[in-house]
């Protein structure tokens, strides 16, 4: 758990979807759209459809190089500043597939060319070389928190006055290795997922995304509030079943968030279980503030949700409205969840959250500075 002990201000931001960037990603969502649709879950080895949200002109099948770089080095060159990776502007990246899709290429086809990018340190090196980072590059990785993992130490550091700014970015694209994964969980299945929808079958869409933060002390027109992370350590993918991990994260938060009038911007992936789980907290700790979530749109940017939606909903602070649940419709777990787009002018700030296998949650509140 974190919750700096000095104002940590969002001075720029920036997403890549299916859709594009994020401006483009809001107005999708806004007027309800889809970026998922059907792909072969083993690419040209076939397999079932399932639903997966690619960005634009890139292949699903390994190449190499990836087909992931051209639109990752489209989001990197809109970084602004100079001097990362040097001592006192850290650079904090973050995944949870980084290049496994090349290692696995490499695995079945035995082409070295694959290797280049096809582990975390590759793949990190070859952006921080491309880019002309230096060496003040730290690595993280833990699933669906992983992009909360980079913002609560690049607060850190900041907070403790041993950085002027940090950069975090995360990456997370598609490839038949992680969607097969999925796959064989039974989560991703052909049904298109229904984040917070009460039926009887659960299923989730995966999704090409990343982003990047810029954060400072006091620079921007948006700051965090407060930061908390936690992790039930309960089993490999469930959480407790009585919900309190999702529970214990909020606690610290609980203070900040008196006397607010904010939105939730939910992790919501359309699983049943976790579903319930998450909703039934939210409305407990925050009765009639509205709950969405994105990932029935954008289906699920698996390390990196965190920074890619917490941009989304940045950019739709700015707005003055924001998306409601696409994809889902009544009845839905609890009545806070949002299925249209509503006005967020009345409101001073955000909670984003977010929530991995094996019961690590994250959970952020964002408000104007």
């Amino acid at each position: 758990m974190s919750v700096p002990s000095t104002s940590i201000h969002l001075s720029a931001c920036g997403a890549l979807t299916a859709f594009g960037d994020e401006s483009t990603t809001l107005a999708a969502l806004l007027d309800g759209r889809r970026a998922l649709a059907p792909v072969p879950v083993l690419g040209a080895d076939g397999g079932d459809p399932v639903p997966m949200a690619l960005c634009a002109g890139r292949s699903f099948d390994e190449t190499a190089p990836p087909g992931w770089l051209a639109p990752l080095r489209a989001l990197t060159d809109r970084i602004p500043g100079e001097g990362w990776g040097s001592p006192r502007r850290p650079v904090f990246v973050t995944s949870s597939n980084f290049g496994v899709g090349s290692l696995h290429a490499f695995r079945r086809t035995g082409d070295a060319a694959h290797l280049a990018y096809g582990t975390p340190h590759r793949c990190v090196d070859w952006l921080a070389e491309t880019l002309g980072w230096g060496p003040n590059v730290t690595t993280f990785s833990h699933a669906c928190v992983s992009a909360h993992l980079g913002l609560e130490q690049a607060s850190r550091v900041l907070a403790a006055n041993l950085a002027d700014e940090a950069l975090v970015f995360s990456f997370d694209f598609l490839s038949p290795f992680v969607a097969g994964g999925f796959h064989a969980l039974k989560i991703l299945n052909a049904d298109l997922p229904t984040p917070y929808q009460d039926r009887e079958t659960g299923s989730i869409g995966l999704g090409d995304g990343a982003a990047f933060a810029v954060l400072t002390r006091d620079r921007g027109d948006m700051k965090f509030v407060a930061q908390s992370l936690h992790n039930e350590m309960h089993h490999f993918t469930a959480n407790q079943a009585d919900g309190s991990g999702f529970s214990a994260c909020l606690a610290p938060l609980l203070p900040f968030t008196a006397g607010r009038r904010f939105w939730l911007k939910g992790h919501g992936t359309g699983t049943l279980e976790a579903g319930r789980l998450e909703a039934g907290v939210l409305a407990r700790h925050f009765p009639g503030f509205p709950l969405v979530s994105w990932k029935g749109a954008l289906g699920h940017t698996l390390g990196s949700c965190g920074l890619v939606e917490l941009t989304i909903a940045a950019t739709a602070i700015r707005h003055g409205r924001a998306p409601g649940t696409v994809g889902s419709s009544g009845p839905t777990f609890t009545p806070e969840v949002v299925l249209s787009p509503f006005e967020i002018g009345a409101f001073d700030s955000v909670l984003c959250t977010s929530n991995a296998f094996g019961g690590a949650h994250a959970a952020l509140l964002l408000s104007h500075a």
